[in-house]
C-alpha cells in the first residue's frame, strides 16, 4: 500500500485544548469589535441626554424618617407633585416619603435604602417663571430638617444654576427654595428666592368650589391633603 510508505498525508492529533483556546479568541475578538461599535466619536464631556432640559432634586439626610415633598410650578400654572406626577412638561420622576416606602426588593427581601430624594425634570422648554417648593409633609422626629434644592439645566451642556440648604421645622412648613425664569430659548434669565405658596394655590380653588383644579388634577378636599 502506498499510505504504508508514508505518501499520503496524514491528519494532525486532534487537540481540544488548541480548539477551546481558538474559540475563545474569536468570542474576544467580537466583544471588542462590538466595544468599539458602542463608543460614540462624538462623544464629548460634559454632553447630556437632551430628553431632558433641567432637573430639580431635592434631598434630606440619609436615612432621616420625616417626609418632604417636592412641588414644582410652570409658567402655565401647571404644578408637579405626589398627587399629579405629571403636568405639562414637568415629571414627578420620584415620591421619596421618608422611612415608608424606601426600601429595594432583593431576592425577594426587603432592603432599606437610606437615600431621600424627590426628583422633578422639566422635558421641554416653556418661556417663563419656575417656582420650585418644599413641604415638610410629615414631621416625625419634632426636630428641624436641613434639605438641599439643586436645579440644573442640562442641554447643551450641564449647569447648575442653583444649589442651596434650607430648614423646616414642623408639619406643614412650606418653603419656596427657588424661582428661576427662562426665556425662549431655554437661557435662564433671572433666578431668586422670593416667597410664593403653592399649596395655597390650592386652596384657594377650593375655597372657589372647585371640585377638581384644571392644572393639578387635584380632588377638593376641605380637611387636609393626603396620600394615597
Amino acid at each position: 500500500m502506498m499510505d504504508d510508505f508514508g505518501l499520503y498525508p496524514r491528519e494532525e492529533p486532534f487537540d481540544p485544548l488548541g480548539v477551546m483556546l481558538f474559540k475563545a479568541l474569536q468570542v474576544i475578538a467580537f466583544l471588542f469589535f462590538l466595544a468599539l461599535l458602542a463608543i460614540s466619536p462624538d462623544a464629548k464631556d460634559g454632553k447630556i441626554d437632551s430628553k431632558a432640559e433641567f432637573i430639580i432634586t431635592l434631598d434630606w439626610p440619609d436615612n432621616h424618617p420625616d417626609d418632604l415633598d417636592l412641588f414644582v410650578q410652570d409658567p402655565a400654572g401647571n404644578i408637579a407633585w405626589y398627587r399629579h406626577r405629571e403636568a405639562g412638561f414637568l415629571t414627578l420622576d420620584r415620591d421619596d416619603r421618608g422611612g415608608a416606602n424606601d426600601f429595594i426588593m432583593v431576592a425577594g427581601k426587603k432592603i432599606a435604602s437610606p437615600i431621600r430624594e424627590e426628583i422633578v425634570t422639566v422635558r421641554g422648554i416653556l418661556a417663563g417663571e419656575y417656582t420650585v417648593n418644599v413641604s415638610h409633609f410629615v414631621a416625625t422626629t419634632g426636630e428641624p430638617v436641613t434639605a438641599n434644592v439643586k436645579v440644573q439645566k442640562l442641554n447643551p451642556t450641564a449647569q447648575v444654576i442653583f444649589d442651596n440648604k434650607f430648614t423646616l421645622d414642623h408639619t406643614g412648613d412650606e418653603k419656596t427654595a427657588v424661582r428661576f425664569r427662562i426665556d425662549a430659548e431655554g437661557k435662564v434669565v433671572n433666578v431668586d428666592q422670593r416667597p410664593k405658596s403653592l399649596l395655597e394655590t390650592f386652596r384657594s380653588s377650593w375655597r372657589n368650589g372647585a371640585d377638581v383644579d384644571p392644572k393639578t388634577g387635584v380632588s377638593r378636599n376641605p380637611v387636609r391633603i393626603r396620600r394615597e
